[in-house]
């Protein structure tokens, strides 16, 4: 990894920028400490670092370094192991010493000592690696033919680079016309749907495991198969309620046999408590320690974050005030440090943030993978209000990463990787829920960002791949898919559809307020100390109070999916004596007494439980609140029909005795089901098909669909911000929503700063530019906030290029020495190095050093060796992307969210004006969104 801020910084010109502003009110002896302790800082870091830390390649530098080397170490939080850029034991520091560039062309992803799963890979890969490293063709921009694809902790990918990048990649493979370059070309085509196939595979597998080891467990709480103790008690009793060979925990306790309330209540208490802590072990162990110093103030998975802290102020125009990059890294270096979990919670948020750009190392691994899977077994045979459905688009997503890893194709290409995760996460749902059409649109409404149209055909295949798989597996022993299959015999009347708007009204309407009871839960239990500092004690409280309640109610009680099911199935599923949700007409009001309190327990259970750090979802339990609701309003409709058989709305129904001859409970517990998932998810194609898809009638299709519609413009009334939307919001993801585009009446120069010699390369009286002024530059852009922004070029004031932060701090770390370095940083300069002439060789007529630029000379423009460490025109995009500052804010957006860009050059009549980056854009999309409420 490119060289940190901290081991290459010079005392004296760090010491000149840390001045703190006028209205500071360090003295001077505080200020000369400070400066003295940054240097001790310094000093120690690059005398302490390990000679076994070395390049991969000839280089004698480290490969790799955390986040937390760009700070003081008297800020400093994390440890080498803790580190986010850590992809496997730790991460290591840099090196002080700079090494002599020794090869032609350095591939940057192959820099890296890299992440387990990545080593393994290269491993596996050997051929390929090292065919992809020789087969170099020299032709076409070196800017994009480059592998210089790593991106850093919180920077954006660039997706104009990168589909560039492929495209030349593309042009060179098609350009080969022997019979092997025409295999290789056919063979390239076919890596997607061989990598697409294989995650669906592996991600079946995976849920196969999953699934079959939860219910296992899950069974436990409640008694043991006598004759094979590995049995669920669906496989002991072959599918019976109640059978001889299941036996409960009372009878081995006691010797009498007899069957004790108390002791079940006990041992099922005690497994509760026990699978949840060992659940929330698991999380713990990819406990993850970020800075505060980083830019990204808040990440927390238990939607108890902290909002960011404004970093300016507003004056009354409404443009917003710069503050200091030094006294902004200062200040943010006062908070305490992020803690946060990615094995915790569903990962549909973080999955989101990923596919549009976002870069968060360490949510996508291998250690995530594994911890995620065992934590979700645990989690979900506890028996706590939370789903598997969440959790398997997140582990979908990490398998779909772990595969890009072997093959070059996407593994250079951070773009096209994304593309293999979009359909990841298709393959998630598919596997979630047994629908692979559900799953093929939940890639394309919920998880893409841009989502092209080959894309969406891959999709399917994913997730077609993926549900032949399960089926093949009968993880549920019903040779099956689906996670539930109901059957409705009877077709719904006209007069229903009163009933199906005011479900859908009552979903949507259940569904924001338990967002809202979400957000004000966290920000009230979750900022108690002890609970901020020790997540095991909140999982313990959840998992005690969860056992207390929720033994005494059948229906709290019963899995989720078993649940939802049984309010969801019609009666001829059931017997026929009145009993259990079939009732006789007397028993109606007593049967709807017991399912309120169920549902007012459930939605407690699931609001509290949302958010502990154990892998959890939120479809399933939100889909059994809404079922509960649904079934009583269905139960009350029933007996209103039983009870006036004469009235008007009636008059078609048949008088035959069954309950269920007009009114279907079952029907209406399914679109409530929908409803309320809407309401929190604000899922509405995709949860109609997947409603479609678990009961197969087309008959139905109409309710489900207008129960979800109706839930969702209730929910937007209530509440704008969807469960993910919230925790995107909370924890300062720079995501911008293209779903939500804000009213804006602004243009491109209210959040235009002015340029600021800090944060631009000026050529104008020479293309050489020190190289120590460069890190100045690049650190000051660092200290912002800034690691994915740019340098702007400028030549008379005019944009001439610019060169990407990354790209900038890569080609510094290839300098031998910073010392008295030169970088040319023109594109239409060329640098002939001392003694030689236009064509390399030596001068005779003693020429001035500005002799040695050639401009008129054809032969000067040609592409400069690769081998010079001193020519950064590589590096140089000599076209960015630039608009005129009185463009309007809704240009800009579109080009954020069309063009995928990390930074938008402003120009006022020609010149340069100043650059907006993306995450400048999206905290001013955020205030203009609070300023519409």
């Amino acid at each position: 990894m490119p060289k940190s801020v901290a081991s290459t910084r010079s005392y004296q010109s760090y010491a000149s920028d840390y001045v703190p502003p006028i209205d500071d009110e360090l003295g001077e002896l505080e200020e000369q400490a400070s400066r003295n302790a940054y240097r001790n800082t310094l000093q120690s870091r690059t005398a302490s670092v390990s000679p076994v830390n070395a390049r991969v390649h000839t280089s004698s530098r480290t490969s790799e370094v955390d986040l937390s080397s760009r700070l003081p170490s008297r800020l400093l939080i994390t440890d080498e192991s803790t580190g986010l850029l850590s992809r496997a034991g730790g991460t290591p520091m840099h090196s002080g010493q700079h090494s002599q560039l020794n090869t032609s062309r350095l591939l940057r992803h192959h820099s890296r000592r890299g992440s387990f799963g990545l080593r393994l890979a290269r491993a596996l890969g050997t051929d390929a690696v090292q065919a992809e490293e020789q087969d170099v063709d020299t032709s076409g921009p070196f800017l994009y033919r480059d592998d210089r694809v790593w991106y850093d902790q919180f920077t954006s990918t660039d997706w104009v680079h990168d589909s560039i990048a492929d495209a030349y990649r593309v042009k060179e493979l098609r350009s080969r016309k022997d019979f092997r370059g025409r295999i290789q070309a056919v063979f390239d085509g076919a890596q997607g749907w061989l990598v697409v196939a294989v995650i669906g595979i592996v991600t079946a597998g995976f849920a196969y495991v999953i699934d079959v080891t939860e219910a296992t467990i899950f069974d436990y709480k409640t008694g043991y198969c006598s004759t094979r103790w590995w049995y669920s008690k669906r496989k002991c009793c072959h599918g019976a309620s109640i059978c001889s060979d299941w036996a409960r925990w009372s009878g081995l306790i006691h010797r009498d046999g007899n069957d004790k309330l108390w002791t079940n209540f006990a041992a099922y208490l005690i497994w509760v408590i026990a699978l949840a802590m060992l659940a929330c072990l698991v999380t713990l162990q990819t406990r993850t320690v970020v800075s505060s110093a980083i830019s990204l103030s808040t990440l927390d998975e238990n939607l108890g974050a902290d909002h960011h802290r404004k970093d300016a102020k507003s004056d009354t125009e409404g443009r917003r005030v710069s503050m200091s990059p030094t006294r902004h890294f200062r200040e943010a270096a006062q908070r305490p440090p992020v803690v946060y979990y990615p094995a915790a919670g569903s990962g549909v948020a973080e999955v989101k943030v990923i596919l549009s750009g976002f870069v968060l190392h360490g949510y996508l691994g291998v250690k995530t993978l594994m911890c995620k899977s065992i934590g979700l077994i645990f989690s979900v045979a506890s028996g706590l209000s939370l789903g598997k459905e969440g959790p398997y688009v997140h582990i979908a997503t990490c398998i779909g990463n772990i595969a890009c890893r072997l093959v070059p194709k996407y593994r250079a290409n951070d773009g096209k990787r994304r593309e293999v995760l979009s359909a990841s996460a298709g393959a998630g749902v598919a596997v979630a829920f047994g629908a692979p059409i559900g799953g093929t649109l939940f890639s394309l409404e919920e998880a893409s960002y841009y989502h092209q149209p080959k894309v969406l055909f891959r999709t399917f295949f994913c997730c077609i791949a993926a549900a032949l798989s399960l089926k093949f597996l009968n993880p549920y022993g019903t040779n099956k898919i689906v996670l539930f299959e109901v059957r409705y015999l009877q077709n719904w009347r006209f007069f229903e559809l009163i009933a199906f708007v005011l479900l859908g009204a009552l979903g949507g309407v259940t569904g924001a307020l338990f967002i809202k009871a979400s957000r004000v839960w966290a920000q009230t239990f979750r900022k108690i100390s002890v609970i901020k500092k020790y997540p095991l004690v909140e999982v313990l409280l959840v998992a005690l109070v969860t056992g207390i309640v929720s033994f005494w109610n059948r229906y709290t009680r019963l899995p989720v999916a078993e649940l939802l099911y049984e309010l969801a199935a019609p009666c001829n599923a059931f017997t026929k004596d009145g009993t259990g949700l079939c009732p006789t007409q007397e028993r109606i009001p007593e049967i709807i007494l017991y399912l309120c309190v169920a549902f007012v327990i459930k939605s407690a259970l699931t609001v509290i439980t949302f958010g502990c750090k154990v892998p959890a979802g939120v479809y399933i339990p939100t889909m059994v609140i809404g079922g509960l609701l649904g079934r009583i309003v269905g139960l009350a409709v029933q007996y209103f029909e039983l009870q006036y058989p004469s009235f008007f709305l009636f008059a078609n129904c048949p008088q035959d005795g069954n309950p269920e001859s007009c009114v279907v409970p079952g029907v209406y517990a399914l679109v409530a089901a929908g409803a309320t998932m809407c309401g929190v998810t604000r899922l509405s194609v995709t949860l109609a098909v997947i409603l479609f898809e678990l009961t197969g009638s087309l008959e139905h299709v109409l309710p489900f669909s207008l129960g979800v519609l109706i839930a969702k413009w209730t929910a937007d009334a209530v509440e704008p911000k969807s469960i993910y939307d919230l925790l995107t919001d909370m924890n300062a993801y720079p995501y911008l929503d293209a779903k939500a585009r804000p009213i804006f009446t602004t243009e491109l120069r209210d959040i235009t700063h002015p340029p600021n010699r800090n944060r631009f390369v000026d050529i104008t009286s020479s293309p050489l530019v020190p190289a120590k002024q460069l890190r100045s530059k690049l650190e000051y852009a660092h200290m912002a906030g800034e690691l994915d922004g740019g340098l702007p070029i400028l030549r008379d004031g005019i944009l001439v290029g610019l060169i990407p932060a990354p790209d900038l701090e890569y080609a510094l770390d290839r300098l031998e020495s910073e010392e008295g370095a030169l970088c040319l940083m023109s594109t239409q300069e060329r640098w002939q190095g001392p003694g030689l002439g236009i064509s390399g060789r030596p001068e005779t007529d003693g020429a001035a050093e500005g002799d040695r630029f050639m401009t008129d000379d054809p032969l000067q423009l040609q592409r400069p060796s690769a081998t010079d460490p001193t020519d950064f025109t590589p590096f140089i995009d000599p076209a960015p992307v630039a608009l005129d500052i009185c463009s309007p804010m809704d240009l800009v957006f579109e080009c954020f969210v069309k063009l995928g860009l990390r930074y938008i050059c402003v120009l006022k009549e020609g010149r340069y004006a100043g650059l907006v980056h993306k995450k400048t854009f999206v905290r001013y999309c955020r205030e203009v969104h609070e300023n519409e409420k």
